[in-house]
């Protein structure tokens, strides 16, 4: 009898501990509900109230010249008896120098109580007049201090007799998918208008190199352009730009310009009426598979291959030609996007160092950054290329030739231009697929210079020998430098 009643005892005391384990784990549920429920606001209303006030509605007005003392013919026929009807409003069209006026609106936000407004260039962009109207109804008149169409900000000012209520930026980096974002502005032209929404993806790009969008469901349209997306702390963490749709309307895909890009830029605008980003001064091309496969030193396709070095900051610190730039001012560099927008966030004219992979080691270079000048990088400054004669790489595809004078007068090369020419590729190797054409030069082969075949050759048995699966060309089309990998048959 005693030991049956131990063995009871203890069962009991088993199902009690399940009991309480089980009571204790329910209640921790309970309470992750609660810090969810807590999480996801049951109103936006006391934040739309607080922030509706630094939100303004934008509207501008272009002249558009008309042609004075011309009337569309055909409209009214001579002798009809609107004739003279139509003929005073031609007076009264041509007192006004036949110019007629179009409008158009927009979005913004007040960021300082002495009245300076952010909202997008392409609003403004060509304005004659800029009006904002302010969510009490006051109405003023706005002069542009500065605009950046790479980012498409633009910065405006009001003179108000009274500080006018302001929003702050906040850290779009800390905005993660699924955060709760609230956007405001003037859709279609309605007035004052909140939608409510998630962070739906983070750091799209759409045509720009300095593009950062935050991509929200919140409803955006035409009208929301220039107006704030705010977190739930009340920060403004984007500003409402452009949408994907169809039909022009709201499908639920809205991308707004994320706070840290724009904060730099309206930073740069306020104060010296333009942007000045970093310059480094190299051409540039991202590295793939097949590339960082055919370079000693690089362990993952990473980084940015730079195919040319014109006069400038990194010309001067000695960057090559061949050189991949993995490590900009102690940032690891993923592509050639994250480079060009690290660099152009960059203060002009500091210091940083630089580190590349060369010969398959690590050299750290510094350079004294310069100013990036758009109309001036546009302009290409890297020697020409292009085409013709006899052997035959069945293995890679191509068919290429010594640079004879004949061929050099035929393309028009640059004097001084040495290598190999394409004279023909086949259409269904990897060459053709990578985008090599008749008339393109191979200057470098693993890399290392070649001017023969010969020495084309050499670096093609180096590379078998090698047992790598690939050889790294520099080819030279026009005045566009480019590298690419080619597999080499074994």
């Amino acid at each position: 009898m005693n030991s049956i009643a131990l063995s009871k005892r203890k069962d009991f005391a088993a199902y009690r501990a399940t009991w309480v384990f089980a009571a204790a784990v329910c209640l921790l549920i309970l309470q992750a509900l609660q810090a969810a429920a807590q999480m996801m606001p049951n109103t936006f209303a006391d934040l739309a109230e607080e922030i509706s006030p630094s939100v303004v509605n934008i509207t501008t007005t272009t002249v558009i010249a008309g042609r004075a003392n011309q009337m569309p013919r055909g409209i009214v026929p001579k002798g009809s008896p609107f004739e003279e009807f139509f003929r005073e409003f031609e007076d009264r069209r041509r007192g006004n120098g036949g110019a007629s006026r179009s409008s158009a609106l927009g979005s913004g936000f007040v960021i300082s109580a002495d009245g300076f407004i952010v909202t997008n260039n392409h609003v403004i962009e060509g304005a004659d007049e800029i009006e904002v109207e302010f969510f009490s109804g006051e109405r003023l008149a706005a002069k542009v201090i500065g605009t950046d169409k790479n980012t498409d900000i633009a910065v405006l000012k009001v003179d108000s007799a009274a500080p006018l209520p302001f929003v702050s930026f906040g850290d779009s980096d800390t905005a993660r998918v699924g955060d709760w974002v609230v956007a405001m502005g003037n859709p279609l032209g309605q007035g004052f208008s909140v939608s409510a929404g998630i962070v739906s993806a983070r750091n799209r790009a759409l045509s720009g190199i300095y593009d950062d969008y935050i991509q929200t469901d919140a409803a955006i349209n035409r009208g929301n352009s220039g107006g704030p997306l705010f977190n739930l702390d009340g920060k403004v963490v984007g500003v409402n730009t452009a949408i994907l749709s169809p039909n022009g309307g709201s499908i639920g895909i809205g991308f707004s310009m994320a706070s840290n890009v724009v904060s730099r830029v309206v930073d740069q605008l306020t104060e010296y009426g333009e942007i000045r980003r970093g310059w480094l001064g190299v051409r540039i091309q991202d590295v793939d598979e097949d590339i960082a496969e055919s370079i000693d030193g690089l362990d993952r396709a990473a980084g940015a291959v730079v195919t040319g070095v014109p006069e400038g900051p990194a010309k001067d610190a000695g960057i090559l030609q061949g050189d991949v730039i993995v490590i900009f001012d102690g940032r690891q560099v993923e592509d050639v996007r994250d480079l060009v927008q690290t660099v152009g966030n960059t203060e002009v004219g500091k210091a940083v160092d630089v580190v590349v992979v060369r010969d398959g080691e690590q050299v750290t270079l510094s350079v004294t950054l310069g100013l990036r000048d758009d109309e001036q990088l546009a302009r290409a400054d890297e020697p020409p290329v292009n085409e013709d004669a006899p052997k035959d790489y069945e293995g890679l595809g191509i068919t290429l030739s010594n640079l004879t004078e004949e061929i050099r007068e035929g393309l028009d090369l640059a004097v001084g231009l040495e290598g190999v020419v394409v004279v023909d590729v086949v259409e269904t190797s990897e060459a053709f697929e990578k985008g090599l054409q008749s008339g393109d030069v191979i200057v470098e082969a693993g890399q290392e210079k070649i001017t023969s075949l010969a020495e084309f050759d050499a670096q093609v048995s180096v590379t078998i020998e090698s047992g790598r699966k690939t050889m790294l060309l520099l080819v030279r089309r026009g005045d566009d430098p480019r590298f690419l990998a080619l597999s080499v048959q074994q």
